[in-house]
């Protein structure tokens, strides 16, 4: 069974996210809320799903983010059966909103 992330904490949290100004805040933020290894390994999954939206090989991704073939799995099923957030960040990365 599927854990939902929705309640009022995660809410409030983010919330709060949404309320830092730039990268350096960000920067910042995260940080003070996690370790060294979970900030990379975030970053690592958005760098395989990038990758995977390029066509790149298994072979090809491993290679160049150091990932398993286990989390380029997972994120290939999240790309594929998730809620589609990925795409709508590389969407807004391409096309960023007017200030």
């Amino acid at each position: 069974m599927k854990k939902s992330i929705q309640s009022e904490e995660v809410k409030q949290f983010i919330e709060a996210i949404l309320y830092l100004e730039d990268e350096k805040e960000c920067f910042s933020f995260f940080e003070d809320i996690c370790s060294v290894n979970e900030i990379v390994s975030l970053s690592q999954r958005f760098e395989v799903a990038k990758m995977l939206r390029e066509e790149k090989t298994y072979a090809e991704i491993a290679k160049k983010t150091g990932a398993s073939t286990a989390t380029i799995s997972r994120v290939n099923r999240s790309l594929n059966y998730g809620n589609g957030s990925y795409d709508v960040l590389f969407s807004r990365m391409k096309n960023p909103p007017e200030s």
